[in-house]
């Protein structure tokens, strides 16, 4: 939702244009001072490990015998082999090599072979918290950690909403993912899958790490796909109108999020996305999102319909990730960004960015 806060409605000309100089955005490594979803919960099984990575830091992910999760640097401190290849012992995790046991504040509590006398220092520990069957991991400073919230992920465990849980790998910048989401003037992309449509710009507002813009559409060409027809709960027939429904994109930093509203001002979708590169350069992220759909008034239609809603956005979700690495691969040969960019909101989302990154 719209913070109260620092929020203005902002025109065209009230946007700043790019600045000259100033530090390639596709180099701006994503600030870890936040909360970053891993893995999905169902992922990690009870007395089981999962080996995961942040830009470039292996962690390990442990579900202990109890069922609860902690998160560790995936090293052991004898001889640095991966903490995920170890065994589970009830609330601990025991090297795979020499059984070098580690509880979940990544102190080494046992060394079978010399008992605990002498125990070296352990390995760091990652605060660690499940939501939304997610794992998330703070992967700043850990005394940072209390202070900044977890997402809002209510909509997944709403009953009035069905909702599926999706990830993929995509092999560029995370920057690229956040316009890709926040340009809906890309729509020419998905000719094929959705007929002809013309995005309009309603309104954008900008706050302290968040900028949201407002679009409505209008259907020029084609029929509306039954992708959309499960969304919006309309016919076929139906064109998307502007002022039927009202698309907000938002990116609260480092997280995106997508809201439908139709024209009872009633929530028909929402997408909640994060980002999370995965290799020290951070020229691949791994997506994590949740889509959830209202359920409308007649029961069980949406639970029918969705293996084609599945479809549709699958088909949707390609086109997007096969873009953004032709833009990513783009970069990589010229060696740096002539993105000739001309959208006002688009140069404010790279400012900001900037702005919210890795100093």
């Amino acid at each position: 939702m719209q913070s109260p806060v620092h929020a203005a409605t902002l025109l065209d000309d009230d946007f700043p244009p790019d600045a000259g100089p100033e530090r390639d955005l596709r180099r701006v490594s994503i600030h870890p001072d936040f909360w970053y979803p891993v893995a999905w919960s169902r992922d990690v099984k009870r007395g089981k490990t999962l080996g995961v990575r942040f830009a470039g830091e292996p962690i390990v992910v442990v579900r202990t015998e109890s069922g609860a999760v902690f998160a560790l640097e995936d090293r052991c401190a004898h001889r640095q082999v991966p903490l995920h290849a170890g065994v589970v012992a009830g609330e601990a995790i025991r090297c795979c090599y020499h059984g070098w046991t580690y509880d979940c504040t990544g102190r080494c509590t046992d060394i079978p072979y010399l008992g605990r006398e002498r125990l070296p220092n352990g390995v760091r520990s990652y605060p660690c918290r499940e939501l939304g069957g997610l794992v998330f991991v703070f992967t700043g400073d850990p005394a940072l950690a209390d202070a900044r919230p977890l997402p809002d992920l209510s909509a997944a465990d709403d009953r009035a909403y069905k909702t599926r849980r999706f990830g993929r790998e995509v092999a560029c910048h995370y920057s690229f993912m956040h316009e890709n989401l926040m340009d809906m003037n890309h729509q020419f992309l998905h000719r094929r899958q959705m007929g002809q449509m013309k995005a309009r710009a309603l309104g954008r507002r900008r706050g302290d790490h968040w900028l949201e813009v407002d679009y409505s559409f209008a259907r020029t060409e084609g029929r509306r796909p039954a992708g959309e027809s499960i969304i919006f709960g309309q016919t076929r027939k139906e064109s998307v109108g502007e002022g039927k429904s009202i698309m907000t994109v938002r990116t609260e930093y480092p997280y995106q999020t997508l809201r439908i509203v139709n024209a009872e001002q009633t929530v028909v979708m929402s997408l909640w996305i994060a980002y999370v590169p995965l290799d020290a350069e951070q020229r691949t992220n791994r997506t994590f999102g949740l889509l959830s759909v209202r359920r409308p008034s007649l029961p069980f239609a949406l639970d029918a319909a969705w293996p084609l809603l599945v479809w549709f956005t699958e088909r949707i979700f390609a086109e997007d990730r096969w873009i953004v690495e032709r833009e990513q691969e783009a970069h990589d040969q010229q060696g740096e960004d002539r993105n000739h960019e001309v959208f006002p909101v688009i140069r404010e989302l790279r400012a900001l960015l900037r702005e919210c990154g890795a100093p």
